[in-house]
């Protein structure tokens, strides 16, 4: 049985105001939002902690969903204390002791010209069980990637710094190539040929102990793990570089490359197309960082606690 099915047995869903049970959590066939991707979203977890459950970085969270919804002119009704007690509750109600949570609003349905015009805008909280969104073994063995033949699209196309439903499809074209060729993932090249992003990750490189990520003008998310990383490595001390460019080239001479991302917290990668990454497996960056992420977010250490919000 999987997570959904057994969900369905008795979990529920908030959507619009109210709580629905998990089957029940419908919408239209002709909803302007599935139609053209008309949709903006946040992928947030909650960890078991010993001091109980606990969403990771929401407010942050909470001010890209908002800020996602201004490209596309979708004004979201309920208030930010509203959705933050839908989605406690939401956790509470479903007896979620770790979680992953997918708020989602979306231009629902009322008619189906490329225009929203009035369609109202759903929103709906979920929550649901998610391990390592890679696998529990490639956190510590890390993973094999490919260079994807598809590009990230530019901000000056679609906005990069909006969680949108529909930009996805990018993201689901180059990981589904990945997959058929063999790889578990895949990294996305922008138009100009640097180094982006993974389809649902932020990425790093380490080189002689220093770190580098590509800036917010290389068409990325600025990604909320990403931000986390970041203020880690340089608590510890290491020169972080995050308004760089990184060519393809870069990757086959670094000493580590990793992921992060809501989902895929931190993972290593040991390996891009052919060419192995330092010693083929986790570096010791890597790991120092993976195991400083993982303290802060199971809460065996006090430092950031303002970055928590208990349920």
């Amino acid at each position: 049985m999987t997570v959904f099915e057994e969900m369905a047995e008795d979990g529920v869903i908030w959507q619009n105001g109210e709580f629905v049970d998990w089957a029940d959590a419908t919408t239209h066939v002709l909803t302007h939002g599935l139609h053209y991707g008309t949709g903006i979203f946040e992928g947030v977890r909650a960890y078991d902690t010993e001091q109980g459950t606990a969403l990771f970085r929401w407010d942050e969270h909470l001010d890209r969903f908002y800020q996602s919804a201004k490209p596309y002119d979708m004004e979201i009704e309920y208030s930010r204390e509203e959705l933050t007690e839908a989605t406690l509750a939401t956790i509470r109600r479903n007896d979620l002791e770790s979680a992953y949570v997918r708020p989602i609003a979306f231009y629902g349905y009322h008619s189906l010209g490329v225009s929203p015009g009035d369609c109202p805008t759903d929103v709906v909280v979920a929550a649901w069980p998610w391990g390592a969104y890679l696998g529990e073994e490639a956190l510590e063995e890390g993973i094999e990637v490919m260079v994807s033949s598809w590009r990230k699209h530019a901000s000056s196309q679609i906005p990069t710094n909006a969680k949108t439903t529909g930009l996805y499809v990018n993201s689901m074209l180059a990981g589904e190539e990945a997959r058929r060729n063999g790889f578990a993932e895949a990294i996305v090249l922008n138009k100009e040929g640097n180094v982006a992003e993974g389809p649902g990750e932020n990425l790093f490189l380490v080189r002689d102990d220093t770190i580098y990520t590509p800036g917010l003008s290389e068409s990325i998310l600025d990604g909320i793990t990403r931000d986390t990383v970041i203020t880690l490595a340089e608590e510890r001390g290491y020169e972080v570089n995050d308004t760089t460019s990184i060519s393809r080239g870069e990757l086959n001479t670094a000493d580590e490359l990793f992921f992060t991302g809501s989902a895929a917290e931190v993972t290593p990668i040991r390996q891009v197309d052919n060419v192995v990454i330092g010693n083929g497996s986790r570096g010791p960056v890597t790991e120092e960082l993976q195991q400083a992420f993982f303290d802060l977010v199971e809460r065996r250490t006090d430092e950031h606690d303002d970055w928590f919000t208990y349920v």
